[in-house]
């Protein structure tokens, strides 16, 4: 059974940026400092087998008041199949502190299934959305460090 805890120090934040800078295709090269201040301003979920540790995470970023953005949700590539993604998001979206928020947001490739049983949808009114959009920032980073 999975067990997931929104406690900080309980993540393995080498296994995160492992899995982040080298196997997540939203976050090629992420330099482990990058992923740090990610983990250190956002609500952290990791998802725990007993004997095995950390297999999977997620995290949000969120004022706790009115706003959310589901961020590096991920199931370490052994651990799939098994409904933990499912599991991981509905402890994420019960956690106390996301609770009557007007706007949950998440950006994904893959994964609209999983997240449309939560009930996440299409932008209802898209044109109103803008980003800035860096693909290649941790790329660039690394040749320029």
């Amino acid at each position: 059974m999975l067990r997931i805890s929104d406690d900080r120090n309980e993540l393995d934040v080498d296994l995160v940026h492992g899995f982040l800078s080298r196997e997540a295709y939203w976050s090629q090269g992420i330099p482990w400092e990058t992923v740090e201040r990610a983990i250190a301003g956002s609500l952290c979920f990791g998802g725990y087998l007993e004997g095995e540790g950390q297999v999977a995470f997620a995290r949000v970023i969120t004022d706790g008041a009115t706003f959310g953005y589901l961020a590096d949700v991920f199931v370490l590539p052994a651990h799939r199949g098994r409904g933990y993604g499912r599991q991981l998001v509905a402890a994420v979206l019960a956690h106390p502190q996301l609770q009557g928020l007007r706007r949950f947001m998440l950006a994904t490739s893959d994964a609209h299934g999983l997240y449309a049983q939560f009930g996440f949808t299409e932008p209802a009114r898209p044109q109103t959305l803008m980003e800035i959009l860096r693909p290649g920032i941790y790329q660039s980073a690394a040749v320029t460090a």
